[in-house]
């Protein structure tokens, strides 16, 4: 056996010493720092595989935020990153798990202070940048935290903001001069920011009339060509609209607009606004999500039929009120969007009323709809219904996902339907559709 190990051994050595370099990045690409570390210590060639700009151009950097053995080193590990392969980093997100108190935002600023003031010195390329759900609003966050990571995290941008082309901050939760602040630290030095994807959503905190900041006003005109703009309701203004208008019509393709029930969602709007915004950004389409805004006169201020709306978001979560109707939304306001509506999610809960017949004559309505979602109350003889359209060719739907919520304890006999409806059109489901309908017990 001994004999035949050694017949053997040289053998295996010259496959793995002929393998491809385009082959060994590969495997390199699958194998985590550690394994990484080791594996560079094999032989010169595996070292210099390990220095490939190819394996440390994306990087997701997870700090959890309760105290733990097993995450004690990843704020260390992260410094080790960032120093060691900084350098060729192109797209960084950077997340912050529900931090557990004030001791551990402390380590993250203190982490993310060095780790950014290296960055800062080492990249010139960083095209990317992500930091979601930070809630520095929240009082784990004390104020002397806050500040410090603010102004770390204004110094950064300042230095990479010539290079950045995408800048997602969702769920910030700043104040309207620290989020003015930080945003303009993308133009430092420059008129101007390049920034072409910008996602600010939940960047403000809850309650803010941003709309009616002229701080925000001209911090959002130094940004001269987004292509996509996400962004809260309470942001939005004619002259937001305007300047949108003036520095990105040529650029500007897709606007994500989220409308909570906590933020201000009240101000005047002209439609001609959005008809001068959609005029002149031709390629424009708008996607908008309503988080329990929901009754008729509150939506109506806001979907004006000269918005070119694409995808419409609704959802109660399982706030119910009885004085509350769907059907004026679904057979008056909706169907103004027909020629454009391509989405819509609708998640509400309606057992007050039954919505079936509105909802297939909406769906048949809008020719260019391909994906529809719904959580309501519900007959299952509705998705036979939209089958059978869709069969006949009366809809060009691509994805279907249907919850049925029923106020019994079980579902087995509206289960038992929706197993034969899908018999029924099998062929076709499975050809065309993107389907997933269940039933779901709603007590």
């Amino acid at each position: 056996m001994d004999e035949e190990s050694q017949l053997i051994q040289p053998q295996d050595q010259s496959c793995w010493a002929a393998l491809p370099d385009v082959c060994l990045r590969r495997v390199f690409w699958w194998l985590g720092d550690r394994d990484r570390s080791r594996a560079a210590l094999v032989c010169r060639k595996w070292n210099e595989i390990m220095y490939s700009a190819d394996l440390w151009r994306y990087r997701t950097i997870t700090f959890s935020g309760r105290p733990s053995r097993v995450h004690a080193s990843e704020f260390e590990s992260a410094l080790w990153y960032v120093k060691k392969f900084g350098h060729y980093l192109e797209h960084l997100e950077i997340k912050f798990l529900n931090p557990y108190n004030a001791v551990l935002t402390k380590k993250f600023q203190v982490t993310m202070r060095g780790l950014l003031s290296c960055l800062g010195k080492s990249n010139n390329r960083l095209k990317s940048l992500s930091i979601q759900h930070l809630e520095l609003d929240r009082l784990v966050w004390r104020n002397s935290i806050r500040s410090s990571f603010i102004k770390s995290l204004s110094f950064f941008l300042k230095k990479m903001g010539k290079h950045l082309d995408y800048v997602n901050l969702k769920g910030a939760r700043l104040t309207v001069e620290q989020g003015c602040h930080m945003l303009n630290s993308l133009s430092y030095l420059r008129s101007k920011s390049m920034v072409s994807e910008l996602n600010i959503e939940d960047y403000f905190s809850h309650h803010l009339a941003v709309y009616s900041s002229l701080q925000f006003h001209k911090t959002m005109a130094t940004f001269r060509s987004l292509v996509s703009l996400t962004l809260n309701y309470n942001c939005i203004s004619d002259e937001l609209l305007e300047n949108l208008c003036e520095n990105n019509a040529g650029t500007l393709w897709t606007m994500n607009v989220k409308c909570h029930v906590h933020d201000p969602h009240s101000q005047v709007i002209w439609g001609m606004s959005w008809a001068k915004l959609a005029r002149h950004a031709t390629s424009l389409k708008v996607n908008f999500f309503f988080e329990r805004v929901m009754k008729h006169e509150r939506l109506a201020r806001i979907l004006l039929q000269e918005i070119p709306v694409r995808s419409i978001s609704l959802r109660s979560c399982y706030f119910s009120d009885p004085d509350w109707s769907m059907r004026p939304t679904l057979t008056d306001l909706l169907p103004t969007f027909r020629h454009t509506l391509q989405k819509l999610t609708f998640e509400f809960n309606n057992n007050h009323e039954s919505l079936d017949e509105e909802l297939h004559l909406l769906i048949l309505s809008c020719r260019k709809l391909f994906y529809f979602k719904i959580w309501a109350f519900l007959d299952v003889k509705f998705v036979e219904r939209i089958l059978k359209s869709q069969e006949e060719g009366q809809c060009a739907l691509r994805t279907l996902k249907v919850r049925i919520y029923t106020n019994r304890c079980e579902a087995n006999e509206e289960d038992r339907t929706l197993r034969e409806i899908y018999r029924k059109y099998r062929k076709m489901i499975d050809s065309e559709l993107n389907y997933f309908v269940i039933a779901y017990p709603m007590m």
